[in-house]
Formats: C-alpha cells, sequence, structure tokens
C-alpha cells in the first residue's frame, strides 16, 4: 500500500514539537503539549478533529463487547469477551466483553523481527516523527482513552482522563526526546584523517548507524496501563526496535487501543505495522513467563510486583531489563511552618485514588515528643488526629469522595484495609463510599494505623509494602531516628518518593543527603498544590533506577541509551 503521510508531512507537523520536548528535558522547566482540561478537546477547540466529552464516551460504548481485530499475522484465536472467559470487568462493576486477537508466538514474532531493517535506516528523526504522529493520534482520542482507563484501573474519570491520557502522553514524549537526543549524540558520519609526517595521511570515511536491539516487550499493569507504560513503548520504538506490547489480562482494551494506533500510523508512513503488536493472554496462561525468555526479544519493560520484577531480572537473561517494582515510600514529620497546609497536602496524597499509586506516602515518621508547628507544640497523637480530621474532612462529601478515591482495583486491596486494624491503633477506621453512578463499584476511604517505630512487632508491618489507603503513623524518639529509619527503609525496601516537613536546616541537610547517598527522589515541605505522589514529565524524575524499588528513572539518558548499539562502518577515503 502506497504511503498517505510522507517524511516530509511528518517533519513539518512534529519537528516543532520535537524541538520543544528537546528544550523541555534540558531545562527542566514546565511544558506540555497535551490539554490537562477536558474542554480542551473536541469541535471548537483548539485540538482540530479531537473528540469532545460526548464522543469519546460514545466511541468508548461502541467498543464493548466488540472484537478488536488489528490484523496481526499468527492469529490463532481470541481471547478477552466475558468473565467466564477471562474478560475485563470495570472495578466500577461495567463488563467491557472485548475481545482481542491472541497469537501464535512462533508465527508473530518472526514477522515482527522482519520489520526491523526498514525502521532501523529509517534513521532516528523519522523515527521520532512517527511516534509523535502516534501520540498526536492517541491525543485526539484522549476522551475515548480516558473511559478505557477509567473502566480497566478504577480511577475516577478525571484522574483517568489526565493522567490516563496527557499525562502518560507527555512521557511518551519525553521518552521520544530523549531517544532522538541519545542517538543523535553521535554523528551519521564523519571523515577522519591522521597525519603521517612525511608520509601521507590516512583518510577513512566512517558511517555510524543505531541499530537496536531486538524485539521488545512492554508488560502492562493495572493501576496506570498508559501512564506506565508508554515511556518504555516508545523509548523501544524511537530507538528502532519493534514492541510487543503484553497487556494485564485486567488493562488490556487502553493498551489495545494504542496498538491499533500505532499500526495505522505505521503503515500510513510506510512502514510494517508489525513494528507494534499486542499479545493478549487467556486465563491462568502466564504468557508474560514465555515472553520474557524468547531469544527474540531482548529488552523488557516491567510495572508491577517485586517478586516478578525480581523473577525477571533473574531468568530473563537475554533482554535489557527495566523494571519498576514496590517500594515503602515514607515522609518525614519533623516540624513546620504551615500546620494546616502540611495536614491538607498529605490528606489529599493519601487519598488520591485510594492510595493504588506506586507513589502513595506510607509511613509517616513523627516524634514520639511531638513536633513544633506555626500553630504551636503538636504532640504526636495531636498530629495522627489532626491528619486523621483532615482527611475525614476532605472525604466527608460522598461526592467528593467518589471523584477523589475511584474505586478499588481489586479485591487484595479491600482485603488489607480490612486486615488494616490487627497491625495496631486505628486512627482512622476505613468507611464504605456509595457511587450512585456505578452502584457495583467498591469505594472505600483511607485507613491510618497508629504504630510504635521501637517495637519489633511493628516494624514487620512498617517495613512491608501495603499497597493501598493503609498508612501507617509511626512513632520515633527523635528527628535523628526518623532519618535513620528512612535510610533503612530506602535501603532495603526501596521508595519511589521521599517526603519531609521540617524547618530545622540541619534535619534538612540530614534528610536531603541520605536521600542523595540512598538514590531516592525527595520532596520538602509540600503544603500547597504539588504533591508528593505526582510528577510532571520533562521536570521531574519518576523513580530513581539506584534502590530496590525500580531499576530505572522515567525518564532519563540511561533509560534509553542501552536500547539501541551505534555499529561503525569505515572504509578507506
Amino acid at each position: 500500500m502506497a504511503a498517505q503521510l510522507t517524511a516530509h508531512q511528518l517533519t513539518e507537523k512534529h519537528s516543532p514539537t520535537l524541538f520543544k520536548a528537546l528544550d523541555a528535558i534540558a531545562t527542566r522547566a514546565y511544558w506540555s503539549p497535551h490539554p490537562e482540561h477536558p474542554k480542551a478537546y473536541g469541535e471548537g477547540s483548539a485540538l482540530e478533529g479531537s473528540l469532545g466529552a460526548a464522543e469519546g464516551k460514545a466511541a468508548f460504548d461502541a467498543l464493548l463487547g466488540t472484537r478488536l481485530d488489528l490484523g496481526q499475522p499468527g492469529t490463532d484465536g481470541w481471547v478477552g469477551g466475558s468473565p467466564a472467559e477471562g474478560g475485563e470487568v470495570s472495578p466500577y462493576g461495567v463488563e467491557l466483553g472485548v475481545e482481542y486477537p491472541h497469537a501464535d508466538l512462533d508465527v508473530l514474532l518472526p514477522a515482527m523481527r522482519s520489520a526491523i531493517p526498514a525502521w532501523r535506516d529509517a534513521g532516528p528523526e523519522a523515527r521520532a516523527h512517527v511516534c509523535l504522529e502516534i501520540l498526536a493520534r492517541i491525543s485526539a482520542r484522549t476522551h475515548e482513552f480516558a473511559h478505557a482507563v477509567m473502566h480497566t484501573s478504577g480511577q475516577a474519570f478525571m484522574m483517568a482522563f489526565q493522567a490516563g491520557g496527557p499525562h502518560a502522553q507527555d512521557r511518551g514524549m519525553e521518552a521520544v526526546a530523549y531517544a532522538y537526543a541519545e542517538q543523535t549524540r553521535t554523528p551519521g558520519a564523519a571523515e577522519w584523517s591522521k597525519p603521517q609526517g612525511k608520509r601521507d595521511p590516512l583518510h577513512l570515511s566512517k558511517q555510524f548507524t543505531a541499530v537496536p536491539r531486538g524485539i521488545a516487550l512492554m508488560i502492562g499493569c493495572n493501576t496506570f496501563p498508559t501512564w506506565n507504560g508508554y515511556p518504555g513503548l516508545f523509548a523501544s520504538l524511537a530507538t528502532g526496535n519493534p514492541v510487543v506490547v503484553k497487556p494485564h489480562p485486567r488493562a488490556v482494551l487502553p493498551l489495545a487501543l494504542t496498538v491499533q494506533v500505532a499500526r495505522e500510523v505505521l503503515a500510513e508512513a510506510g512502514f510494517d505495522p508489525n513494528l507494534v503488536c499486542l499479545v493478549a493472554e487467556g486465563p491462568g496462561e502466564g504468557i508474560a513467563k514465555t515472553l520474557a525468555v524468547r531469544p527474540e526479544v531482548r529488552i523488557i519493560d516491567y510495572t508491577g510486583s517485586t517478586s516478578f520484577g525480581d523473577w525477571l531480572e533473574t531468568n530473563a537473561r537475554q533482554a535489557q531489563v527495566y523494571t519498576e517494582k514496590a517500594g515503602v515510600n515514607t515522609v518525614v514529620i519533623d516540624s513546620t511552618g504551615d500546620y494546616k497546609g502540611m495536614l491538607s497536602n498529605l490528606a489529599f496524597s493519601l487519598s488520591l485514588y485510594s492510595g493504588q499509586m506506586c507513589t502513595t506516602p506510607q509511613n509517616l515518621l513523627i516524634p514520639r515528643d511531638g513536633i513544633s508547628t506555626d500553630a504551636g507544640p503538636k504532640s504526636y497523637d495531636e498530629v495522627v488526629t489532626d491528619l486523621a480530621g483532615a482527611v475525614a474532612g476532605l472525604l466527608g462529601d460522598d461526592a467528593r469522595a467518589n471523584a477523589l478515591l475511584g474505586a478499588l482495583v481489586n479485591p487484595d486491596v479491600k482485603a488489607r484495609i480490612e486486615a488494616a486494624p490487627g497491625l495496631g491503633e486505628v486512627a482512622l477506621p476505613t468507611r464504605e463510599v456509595a457511587n450512585p453512578e456505578f452502584p457495583g463499584a467498591v469505594v472505600r476511604t483511607p485507613v491510618i494505623v497508629k504504630l510504635d517505630g521501637a517495637k519489633p512487632d511493628a516494624e514487620a508491618a512498617y517495613l512491608s509494602e501495603c499497597f493501598g489507603p493503609v498508612s501507617f503513623a509511626v512513632a520515633v524518639d527523635s528527628a535523628a531516628d526518623a532519618v535513620e529509619l528512612l535510610r533503612r527503609t530506602v535501603r532495603d525496601k526501596g521508595a519511589m518518593t521521599v517526603g519531609a516537613y521540617t524547618t530545622s536546616q540541619e534535619v534538612e541537610r540530614a534528610i536531603a543527603e541520605t536521600c542523595l547517598e540512598e538514590c531516592a527522589q525527595l520532596s520538602l515541605n509540600l503544603t500547597g498544590g504539588v504533591y508528593v505522589n505526582q510528577t510532571a514529565a520533562f521536570s521531574d524524575f519518576h523513580g530513581s533506577g539506584g534502590n530496590p524499588a525500580a531499576n530505572a528513572a522515567l525518564c532519563d539518558g540511561a533509560f534509553v541509551s542501552n536500547r539501541f548499539r551505534v555499529v561503525e562502518v569505515r572504509r578507506e577515503a
């Protein structure tokens, strides 16, 4: 089929955006080409041709109960569909009923490998522009994608719209920018001349080509299928690698739609659409393990449990493995100059998406003798009681609670909430919140449990990840003890985020030094509209790659540079 998108068209359309993205990762200033507000999309908006709210909802509804045929080679059946056949059921109680192609890997993977040469030879710039066109088309369907993310992850709509839409697209574009920068660090060609004294100089013509590693496997997660999936997907594709997308069985639809868009754009640009393929699985198939050790798979991106991340790092020896696993996120509360702002900020951080974020704070380390604040001295009990009151106040209205909490993503999270009272004294009990629009949704408010950090039996609780809306207010002897516990936690268990509140320069230096030494991202004295569990693409690094929570950061040069190698061809000039 003749290409419908020429290289000139793609360059003219996307070069300005690419250069703005390159500038953003260099300056770390705020920038985003993807609007966060739902009203920025649809007829009459700045995004020409994008779906508005009603159109996006209609597009999502039209997908329910259908078969998503991607035209992939090696399709030997269909998976998904009804819940009895392993199909997706929304945390809000809606049965999606979508069927997806099941792949014969011995047919699919060779077809993907055969697509490499033309994609490799296209060069970094052409690949970047194609990737940006994929992202642009996804952006135009943000309303549709938002519903897909909402009904697979349990995020409330606005969070699904923003985190699953523009924020995810930003992270994908950030990866493309880093990939372009790393690949073009070396020139494509060079003339080399070495003087030889009285003899004629030596002359060589040299060519340098960024060569992809091979097929990349992106293993999706249930909670943030696009936000966590797009960095690896676009980093691999932009560096010349085909990408096989293996979604979480409960969150297939957002990534299946992504694959659909990518294949359409690749074909229109004159490339083999098999550069991006979907591998969905039947109930209990465990195809991620099978794919991970296939010799064709040379790159793996994974977000999820520590146990499977460790398995990948140990067993997928033929691949470069990038993992984001679990950690125990900690906040040190030493003192504050804005007590009300601190409580409000922490309450929001603990509540957002029912704590089902890898960046949500779990352990709050508070000196047992209390803290100093602008509202006067506050005892440990007062701080915990006031924080519990701030969370209860924030979520006191059911409509607001539903908008912040979303729904519990799986029964395991509910079980952890119910088990929390057995771990210590409950400072804030959970309550059930009804969702009138979705009666099948399981919505629970956060639990705060008081623990004595000096007691060995408490340590087992606070030094284990408790994924979901369960936090521990851990009483420690002093700020120095809090810093030492912070160090041990990050070193042994890892952390995606660290927060701290202090008015002491000495304590601030100690916390900062600990985070530098243990390689953890630190947020200090947040009391406004920025929260410890949020990161901004092009500016903030998500994870560090330097502690047990993750071996990679989203996104930096190291995240993309090992996805390709530079191969040199030299000739006598």
